[in-house]
């Protein structure tokens, strides 16, 4: 039997039912942006790289109000999180080149939502073979750059780019 060793996911095991606060509540009020992964702070939203990606530049776009109800997103906090979306799909193309994008809502614990309490938009860059027998015969998936060096990456290209990202207001 093959062993794939990702010793980062104890962190994530050893914690997920004992936080007390919303996770991305504490990575908005933090003054630590990198530890936290919080890339982009807007008005009304904010962008944070997954910590647990699907793929490598797993983003989530997340108002700054603690919101659990889509519906009830008031309309500058859903168009600024709508165009955080594109701006970030911009980055990422500059930033990873990827072939593609998935991009949406986990509404609620049956639609895959980790928090149900948070509203957060995915974005989840995709490329051309990077879906392989790893989930499906191993059930694991392989996330081949380390996250701090994609946080640096990402973060250049939101500097390069955010210039022509304020001239569209």
């Amino acid at each position: 039997m093959e062993r794939l060793y990702s010793p980062w996911r104890s962190q994530y095991i050893e914690t997920y039912d004992k936080i007390d606060e919303c996770f991305l509540c504490d990575a908005y009020k933090s003054k630590d942006d990198e530890k936290k992964l919080v890339l982009y702070r807007g008005k009304k939203a904010f962008v944070i790289m997954n910590l647990y990606p699907y793929n490598a530049g797993h983003l989530m776009v997340c108002p700054n109000e603690h919101i659990g109800e889509f519906t009830q997103i008031d309309d500058e906090t859903l168009h600024e999180i709508s165009r955080l979306t594109q701006f970030m799909v911009k980055v990422l193309k500059k930033a990873l080149n990827p072939d593609g994008f998935n991009l949406g809502y986990n509404l609620g614990r049956v639609a895959g939502a980790g928090l149900e309490d948070h509203i957060h938009n995915h974005i989840v860059p995709r490329w051309n073979g990077d879906t392989n027998f790893m989930p499906v015969i191993g059930e694991v998936k392989v996330i081949s750059q380390e996250l701090k060096d994609l946080y640096h990456k990402i973060l250049k290209a939101i500097k390069e780019l955010e210039e022509e990202y304020a001239k569209q207001d």
